[in-house]
């Protein structure tokens, strides 16, 4: 039986309310003016609809509008100023921009963040960490349950071509979605760096953390939309470090550049609808960069089926979306594992860093003094290699996404075939095809090619 999903918006939230917090909020339905249906019908929201691109942006990062204009600055009007809004309204958990940050010297580059406060405001996991695919849990946290005050806007596909932006959209009514279609941009309440936001893709359809073509899509539009490549988004699966099982991509402005962006990467192989895949290079994590093909949802397939793949195998991952949705780091991860078995040192488990999207990009959020003081190259290499894959076991993984992208290579062919001739504007790739491959003709790349960062 085809699995099949309801096109519905994105958000994109601060999800760390305490549940006890919320009693206190004042509004309609069930009176904490929450995003569950109770309480969104009528609610008066910021919507931004972004225009469809069929290319994948140039070197100027940024979609270009039809009057050369968007109606908002995407990024430092609408996302950081209504962030910083949020911030002196104080809906976070602690002033993220007084944490002290500096970068280890070394070739790396990595940078170091002491965040005392983090660990102990976070909610804790409440799902087991050795499955990368659980079902939704309503009884426990998600982002429905989190208040309206920390939805920075909504965030979807326009429906005529053109960028739009509603200061206070009536749901429903403004732009015909039912309520399920909801997709919002929101707050992180215990943030990482400044401007610290949830990319939650529709809501109030429940779904777990796991990846599917339409939501990683949608992550790769916000990324355009920002245009700028200090602005990342990352993906933490369930067993990587994600903490709620709710459906959501992070993203945060830090204006240096990450480690893991400046790191030489190895042609691996370029899939027959252009999209070149290379592997890391003398870089403590092992992992995949995805960029090109011929059109941007070429791009997003990619990665986002060589996702479902991890999902689907039970290897935990995480991903970093990079340079304005140019190039996309897919990072299979074994750090929860080892921990499970025992296999890594208490010197490495004292330091109580989860390593996530963000540290294995090179950002490292350090919880004790000590730690951030002792900061050096070598201790962050060490406790990234602890989270990459074996060399053989890396091998293993990398052949069976190929091998899984090849299996459909017919599939798509015949959809095109049979597309009807007035299907002139078809929704967000996704629909219908959660679990479809995808044409993965591969050509095969030379190893010895070098690409120096």
């Amino acid at each position: 039986m085809m699995l099949r999903i309801k096109r519905v918006p994105t958000v994109v939230s601060n999800y760390q309310k305490d549940e006890g917090e919320d009693a206190a909020r004042r509004g309609g339905g069930c009176g904490r003016n929450c995003l569950q249906k109770c309480c969104i019908p009528g609610a008066k929201l910021p919507l931004y609809t972004f225009k469809r691109a069929e290319e994948i942006p140039g070197d100027k990062c940024v979609l270009e509008h039809d009057d050369n204009q968007a109606p908002v600055a995407f990024l430092d009007s609408l996302l950081l100023g209504q962030w910083e809004d949020r911030m002196q309204r104080g809906l976070f958990r602690y002033d993220v921009t007084a944490c002290e940050t500096k970068v280890i010297p070394g070739r790396c580059g990595f940078m170091a963040q002491l965040n005392e406060g983090r660990h102990l405001k976070k909610r804790p996991t409440e799902f087991r960490v050795d499955k990368v695919l659980q079902p939704f849990d309503g009884n426990k946290f998600n982002f429905t349950k989190v208040g309206q005050e920390e939805v920075l806007f909504q965030f979807d596909a326009s429906e005529d071509g053109e960028v739009h932006f509603f200061p206070d959209a009536p749901e429903v009514v403004a732009v015909g979605w039912s309520t399920e279609a909801l997709s919002f941009d929101c707050l992180q309440v215990s943030p990482i760096e400044y401007g610290h936001v949830l990319l939650i893709p529709r809501i109030l359809e429940c779904l777990p953390q796991r990846i599917d073509r339409e939501s990683f899509l949608l992550a790769l539009y916000m990324a355009i939309e920002a245009g700028n490549p200090y602005f990342r988004l990352g993906y933490n699966s369930l067993g990587a470090f994600a903490t709620i099982n709710h459906l959501h991509f992070q993203a945060y402005y830090l204006a240096v550049p990450f480690p893991i962006e400046k790191a030489p990467t190895r042609k691996v192989t370029t899939l027959g609808d252009g999209v070149k895949i290379s592997e890391l290079f003398d870089y403590p994590v092992r992992g995949l960069v995805f960029e090109g093909g011929n059109t941007l949802q070429d791009l997003s397939n990619a990665v986002s089926d060589a996702c479902i793949f991890l999902q689907d195998n039970n290897i935990p991952h995480n991903v970093l979306i990079a340079d304005c949705g140019k190039r996309i780091f897919l990072l299979p991860q074994c750090y929860a594992e080892k921990q499970a078995l025992g296999e890594v040192s208490s010197e490495l488990l004292d330091t109580q860093v989860n390593p996530a999207v963000w540290e294995i990009s090179g950002h490292m959020v350090l919880k004790r003094k000590k730690d951030y003081e002792e900061a050096s190259e070598e201790n962050a290499w060490r406790l990234l290699a602890e989270v990459s894959l074996s060399e053989e076991r890396f091998e293993e993984v990398k052949a069976l996404i190929f091998e899984a992208c090849s299996y459909t290579l017919s599939e798509k062919e015949d959809e095109h075939l049979t597309q009807g001739a007035g299907d002139d504007k078809p929704p967000l790739e996704g629909t219908g095809s959660i679990n479809k491959g995808r044409n993965c003709n591969m050509v095969s790349g030379t190893q010895e090619c070098l690409v120096l960062q």
